[in-house]
């Protein structure tokens, strides 16, 4: 809804469209507490905002002094206002809008903050939340990236065809990040948020309906969300701990999820362009098949050399590792290990106790111990004080 009315607004006045859809949602509130909710809430809440959206053209000198001109370089007519909340406009006015925020002249970490709140709807706490802060670092943060839409002059429209390709790798980016926020929650109190990922995926399925955006690299980062999510509902129990991947009830995983990855990743294999995101969604498809052979975990090895070369990160280096210890062994994945030397990085710790545990278990409980001084989360902690206990 912010999206449909920010393309009549325009970017500069993204507020107008925000406190329109605000007042939507807080009349939908005070009404349906007294009247009930109505049989089609969807359908409701778009007339409702229709009609706040045409009061508000009525009478506002906003619109009569800065906004109609604008609005009338876009239109033929400024007649009749249509507020189109069509599922195609819907759609064509999301996807404008991811790219308006994902542009290079906008902070990286405040292009994340504004999908979350433009394109998802998460209130301000739970981005502070998200990002550990609080509200007026999150409320300052948007409110910079906010008046960058305004002084560049940012409009709500698709890139040239010759920058399409490099803005589309900073929208995938950002929704990869959103993706990982959810599957690997930073927030203390929560080991998954669901809707992070749900929403995440939804924004790579809408980039899949559009040919100029359906590229490889699209279908790879869809395919591997696909992949991780159909874990999400094994990866926590009830107490909210985690439960890791050789723990994980297989029966919990959802297959329809699994199914449809597969699609999107035999998509992503047209073209000759290999991306982070190819290879990453290799690797997740091979974890989604829970027998545990060396045929499997060389496949993954081989997936993971692969993305050192082209995506390194200390997380792409310590899972290699695990994998080339799952592949050949205990000796080599430690000596593996010792160069690495991620000192400050609490799953170094836990990789090195694991790796330590059929060798030598005090110097493994020493590992752990230090992955506990260093972890951030009390659901880490606890996490590595149960593996620790099996030793």
């Amino acid at each position: 809804m912010v999206a449909v009315i920010t393309k009549i607004f325009g970017l500069q006045h993204i507020e107008i469209a925000e406190d329109i859809v605000g007042d939507t949602f807080l009349q939908a509130a005070e009404t349906w507490k007294e009247e009930g909710i109505p049989s089609n809430p969807r359908a409701w809440l778009y007339l409702v905002a229709k009609q706040k959206t045409i009061q508000q053209f009525r009478r506002d000198k906003i619109f009569d002094e800065r906004v109609l001109p604008e609005i009338q370089k876009n239109l033929v007519t400024t007649e009749v206002i249509e507020v189109d909340f069509s599922e195609r406009n819907i759609k064509d006015s999301q996807l404008q809008m991811i790219f308006a925020i994902c542009n290079p002249a906008i902070a990286s970490e405040a292009q994340i903050g504004l999908a979350l709140r433009i394109l998802c709807g998460f209130s301000i706490d739970e981005i502070a939340q998200a990002f550990l802060t609080n509200k007026e670092t999150i409320n300052k943060r948007l409110f910079r990236a906010k008046e960058k839409l305004r002084t560049e002059g940012i409009r709500m429209e698709m890139p040239a065809d010759a920058a399409i390709n490099n803005r589309l790798d900073n929208v995938l980016h950002v929704i990869y990040l959103l993706f990982n926020e959810g599957y690997y929650s930073a927030t203390k109190n929560q080991v998954v948020r669901k809707e992070f990922c749900m929403e995440a995926l939804s924004l790579g399925f809408l980039l899949t309906e559009f040919t100029v955006t359906a590229q490889p690299k699209t279908n790879a980062l869809v395919a591997l969300m696909c992949f991780h999510a159909s874990r999400l509902d094994a990866r926590q129990m009830n107490n909210n701990h985690f439960i890791l991947y050789q723990h994980q009830d297989e029966n919990l995983w959802n297959r329809k999820l699994i199914i449809q990855g597969k699609i999107f990743l035999d998509l992503s294999a047209e073209g000759t362009e290999i991306s982070s995101y190819h290879l990453e969604a290799g690797i997740a498809f091979l974890h989604c098949e829970k027998e545990d052979t060396a045929e499997k975990w060389d496949s993954i090895l081989q997936l993971y050399n692969l993305l050192l070369q082209i995506n390194y990160s200390p997380t792409v280096a310590l899972n290699r590792t695990y994998a080339l210890y799952k592949a050949r062994g205990n000796e080599v994945a430690i000596a593996e290990a010792n160069k690495l030397k991620l000192t400050t990085n609490h799953f170094y710790f836990v990789l090195l106790g694991e790796l330590y545990t059929r060798v030598d278990k005090e110097i493994a409980k020493q590992h752990f111990l230090r992955a506990i001084s260093l972890a951030q989360t009390a659901t880490d902690k606890l996490t590595i004080k149960n593996m620790m206990d099996l030793l």
